[in-house]
């Protein structure tokens, strides 16, 4: 039975860096050039444009002081994911938010979700044990736990841990899809990267996990299938999916998996079914997927580089890194996805660290805008209302070489969330951003008891 974690002890962590982002960057070196070849010039005149106002930063707390990673909602609540665990914030006064409680468990990733009062944690680095005091150990040992942990976060200054489901591979991302029933979750685990020499990761492994969760008995949580994604294989960079997005009002999700888009039936969340492939030779790293609100159209993110290498360049170009958009149709043999563009910021980035990453819809109804982070690119807003021709309407960027005041920025991820845009930024912590462009005035309108970026849900003026 897990134990109980550790809340706000205090307690120092070990202060490891990032091991992804770091051999990423080591790993592309030779690929993209040295990051000195690149200009270091500054990306624009201004930290923000007119329409983006930056409201307020929480610093990462000391206990949970690693890398940032995801962010979810629900009611007055912010989760935010870190290697070491997660913070919950209170943003009733979304101009004012603060910290309610800190769970430090590490394990990595972190991405987190929320189904009522259950949270989702994503445990991507093996662990000696399930529970959240275990040492880290070596993905060569057949006993080290990655997979999902499963919280009971009802008092939200003391969560509680209820449940450890082990997973092949671990768990990079999660998605919950909630079951016809409403009496279980199946939450799609997310991993990659094989190796014969892991006992628990072995190729090929062209497939998702599947966790059933009874909702009145959360803690018997299990894995109830691992549907094989790929049966004749995916495309050679292809070993297992980053991250998938289910719309399940219209029975569907996108999912970005490394070498390959695909599309799957989900109206059966128990046992979803690919329906649609893509390739993109442009695309080094299929990240994550969006659909708009009327899923006609679909997002894809290449994370070129991992996010650990400067690609927002000149020299790299418009086409890699980028954002793809889609087209998507319903087919008699499912669905059809047909590329429109590319999209990607023109603010160059020089030096630093920059690639499509992390963004939601901004729940204009009728109209397609889009909020995304860039990691030191920071945080850009999209007008894609014409698939063919997308472009950038607004930005945060705070970079010291604008503004020698402002710590530079470098976020994981940006959502808009009942009025504001919230992001996860790997170093500073939580930034509060508040949207003044008339064209998303009526986003105010529509609200959410609970919001994954991962389940989508439809909206419309007002809704809850």
């Amino acid at each position: 039975m897990p134990e109980a974690p550790p809340t706000r002890a205090g307690r120092r962590l070990r202060g490891a860096t990032t091991v992804a982002l770091t051999a990423s960057a080591t790993l592309l070196a030779g690929l993209l050039g040295s990051a000195t070849a690149h200009a270091d010039t500054s990306p624009s005149d201004s930290v923000s444009s007119d329409n983006v106002e930056h409201v307020a930063n929480v610093p990462k707390p000391e206990a949970i002081s690693n890398t940032n990673s995801d962010l979810a909602f629900t009611g007055d609540y912010a989760i935010g994911g870190n290697y070491d665990g997660f913070v919950v914030y209170d943003i009733s006064e979304p101009e004012a938010p603060r910290v309610v409680s800190e769970v430090l468990c590490p394990g990595g990733q972190g991405d987190v979700s929320v189904s009522g009062n259950l949270l989702y944690f994503a445990v991507d680095y093996p662990r000696a044990g399930d529970e959240c005091g275990a040492p880290s150990t070596s993905t060569t040992d057949p006993d080290g736990f990655e997979g999902v942990r499963v919280f009971d976060i009802s008092d939200k200054a003391n969560p509680q841990y209820v449940a450890a489901v082990r997973t092949d591979c671990g768990s990079h991302t999660l998605t919950p899809v909630p079951g016809k029933d409403g009496e279980h979750d199946y939450v799609y685990v997310s991993s990659y990267s094989p190796s014969s020499r892991f006992p628990n990761c072995r190729p090929p492994h062209d497939k998702i996990s599947v966790i059933e969760v009874p909702l009145d008995d959360p803690a018997s949580a299990e894995v109830i299938d691992a549907p094989v994604l790929f049966p004749e294989g995916g495309n050679r960079s292809t070993s297992g999916c980053h991250d998938i997005t289910a719309y399940p009002e219209k029975d569907i999700a996108a999912g970005a998996c490394m070498g390959d888009g695909i599309m799957m039936d989900i109206s059966d969340p128990a046992a979803p079914v690919v329906t649609e492939v893509v390739r993109d030779e442009n695309f080094a790293f299929w990240h994550s997927a969006t659909f708009t609100n009327d899923a006609d159209t679909v997002i894809f993110t290449d994370e070129l580089g991992g996010g650990g290498a400067p690609t927002c360049t000149e020299e790299i170009g418009p086409e890699r890194g980028a954002n793809a958009v889609h087209t998507l149709e319903e087919t008699a043999d499912g669905h059809s996805l047909e590329f429109a563009s590319y999209f990607k910021i023109d603010r160059h980035q020089g030096d630093q660290v920059c690639v499509a990453h992390n963004g939601s819809l901004i729940p204009v109804p009728g109209r397609n805008y889009f909020v995304q982070s860039w990691y030191q690119g920071g945080i850009s807003v999209i007008d894609f209302n014409d698939p063919k021709n997308p472009r950038e309407i607004g930005y945060f960027d705070a970079d010291s070489r604008i503004d020698p005041d402002v710590q530079d920025n470098d976020t994981w991820s940006a959502y808009y969330y009942n009025g504001y845009v919230y992001s996860s930024d790997i170093v500073r912590g939580l930034d509060v951003l508040r949207l003044t462009d008339p064209r998303m005035r009526v986003a105010e309108r529509v609200t959410y008891d609970e919001f994954n970026p991962q389940t989508q849900a439809g909206y419309r003026p007002g809704n809850r």
